[in-house]
């Protein structure tokens, strides 16, 4: 399978875009694919939610992950523009609290 579009955003940031269903079949290409740009020296990371229409408990889990990986190399995970399912199921379970989330990927690093 091949990797999720990437690109430069403002701030020094990459911005991965997943597309369709984040479900446990995709789910462990996305967070494989978080820890390889944190590798490679990318820890600031914008996931655009944009394009997913679904989100569930595997999705939350590599989002958490990466995020995880990306503040121990000494930078952040943010979201963008989730989609109205992808809203609700963060406020679900609290992770709102936990994931910034930005209206778009572009903004998600202004002012650090």
């Amino acid at each position: 399978m091949a990797n999720f579009a990437t690109r430069s955003v403002d701030g020094g940031a990459v911005a991965i875009r997943p597309e369709g269903r984040l479900n446990m079949v995709v789910a462990p290409r996305l967070r494989d694919q978080l820890h390889e740009l944190v590798g490679s020296g990318s820890a600031r990371i914008v996931v655009d939610l944009s394009g997913t229409d679904f989100i569930d408990s595997s999705g939350l889990g590599a989002l958490v992950s990466g995020l995880k990986v990306a503040r121990q190399a000494g930078g952040d995970l943010r979201i963008a523009a989730p989609t109205p399912q992808v809203v609700t199921v963060l406020e679900l379970t609290n992770l709102n609290r936990v994931l910034r989330v930005h209206p778009s990927a572009d903004d998600a690093f202004d002012g650090a």
